[in-house]
């Protein structure tokens, strides 16, 4: 299997996870302060690849010191903490909708910063799957910026100033697990400082066994999108796989009809094909990264 295959097949499984994740947290009210929340999950698997890095990169310096601090302190904790304010400040879907222009962001740092470049079939493919998301989430597009959006678009650039600082130190040599360690642990940190701040940490000793056990398959499902989004990250441009996750609010549709019974109206459908094709269009076009980095994820 080659490493852009290898990509696109992680990626894949990254908004396969995330689609699901979406659906599957409907079910888990937690009554926990979301800043709260977010920090115990991050702390847990920043943990575990914490050890995953211990094992797997004994011995082998960071790359770059300041752009793992910058992948932990802005993508893990800064963005979030930003994203969550602005949850309570403006319509959770016009927010949501906001997040999802993350590719739009992702691509012009990866052009100016990353050097990457789009044959006209890539262009038009990513056109095809953002016309989709205009067309599926119509309903949403903000009409005048909030003070809550403007949060909600500063958290979205971040979060894709991260992904062009993460693919760049893979680029040049530092390993997946080092990158997502950085982002889950030193994140959780900052999240927990915020909420120890605002005197939310009391809140923990409050929460049921139940509400544990919610956390724990939120945890897992986290687990899974961090550990195969950084590792398809390694092997593809980052304008190819952050457009690739767009297809994320297509599967959790998908997964509200079969699983929930929920109904699709056309508009959802309409932007989904679309979507779907975009995305398809995308991954036939061969040509992923070029920056000639190891073919595994060291």
């Amino acid at each position: 299997m080659s490493s852009e295959t290898r990509g696109k097949l992680l990626v894949l499984l990254t908004a396969i996870i995330s689609g699901f994740s979406i659906i599957a947290n409907r079910f888990f009210v937690l009554n926990v302060d979301p800043v709260l929340l977010t920090a115990v999950r991050a702390l847990v698997i920043g943990s575990v690849f914490l050890v995953v890095t211990l094992v797997n990169d004994r011995g082998r310096q960071p790359v770059s010191l300041p752009s793992l601090l910058f992948i932990g302190l802005i993508g893990g904790g800064l963005a979030f903490w930003m994203f969550y304010t602005a949850l309570a400040m403006t319509l959770g879907g016009r927010a949501a909708f906001i997040h999802k222009t993350l590719p739009v962001w992702a691509t012009v740092l990866a052009i100016i910063f990353l050097r990457e470049k789009l044959s006209r079939k890539q262009v038009a493919a990513m056109l095809v799957a953002l016309s989709g998301l205009l067309v599926m989430n119509w309903g949403s597009l903000p009409a005048g910026m909030r003070a809550g959006d403007l949060l909600a678009l500063g958290a979205t650039i971040l979060w894709a100033a991260e992904n062009t600082v993460a693919k760049k130190v893979m680029s040049e040599g530092e390993s997946n697990w080092r990158v997502t360690f950085s982002r889950m642990f030193i994140g959780s940190l900052f999240l927990f400082s915020v909420a120890a701040f605002q005197g939310k940490l009391p809140q923990l000793l409050a929460l049921q066994p139940v509400q544990w056990a919610y956390i724990g398959i939120s945890t897992a499902l986290l687990l899974g999108y961090v550990l195969t989004w950084y590792w398809g990250l390694r092997y593809l441009p980052l304008f190819q796989a952050s457009t690739i996750l767009l297809l994320s609010p297509v599967l959790s549709m998908v997964f509200g009809m079969l699983l929930l019974g929920e109904p699709v109206f056309v508009g959802q459908a309409a932007g989904s094909a679309l979507i779907l094709l975009g995305c398809y269009l995308l991954i036939r076009v061969k040509g992923g990264d070029r920056s000639g980095k190891p073919e595994t994820a060291a």
